[in-house]
């Protein structure tokens, strides 16, 4: 395996992997119940929820394959434009979490309305912030922090002094 695609995967094993843990802690504390149905219903937005919930545990390894291939996904999407728009070797934690509200967002009205699952609630902004923010933290800046490493890039955030 080239070295190309060993950063990207295991990036995205990573956030993928920090991403699902934090699902479960936030729904955990929203709700004080395990979810244990989660991957059940990932696995709803290629079956259908119904189905989805009925199934077994090819059903819930399906939902695992999806939250882990979209995960892969926006990781290799963002490695693969990173060294092509100049901008994002700005701030590696500036751009992490400015990734992080693009894939929310992305995820949000262009990926799930695609699928079978149902809308979400109304939109609340302080809801989003948070999701943002602990997305950003988890998934985005993980990524941007990788890419940067991977490509040998230092933020341009403050000018390196001559010496």
């Amino acid at each position: 395996m080239n070295r190309f695609s060993k950063t990207v995967l295991l990036t995205a094993l990573f956030v993928g992997t920090t991403d699902i843990v934090s699902a479960f802690v936030t729904i955990f504390i929203k709700s004080g119940k395990f979810p244990e149905k989660m991957f059940f219903y990932i696995a709803g937005g290629a079956l259908g929820v119904p189905t989805a919930i009925k199934g077994g545990t090819w059903v819930a390894l399906l939902g695992l394959f999806i939250h882990y291939s979209i995960a892969f996904l926006y990781t290799l999407f963002f490695f693969i434009i990173f060294p092509r728009l100049k901008f994002l070797s700005f701030n590696k934690y500036l751009v992490g979490m400015l990734y992080a509200v693009f894939v929310n967002v992305s995820m949000d009205q262009l990926v799930l309305p695609l699928t079978p699952l149902p809308a979400g609630g109304p939109f609340n902004l302080a809801e989003a912030y948070i999701g943002w923010v602990v997305l950003g933290v988890l998934f985005g800046i993980p990524i941007a922090y990788n890419a940067y490493k991977y490509y040998g890039v230092e933020s341009n955030i403050m000018p390196k002094p001559n010496l």
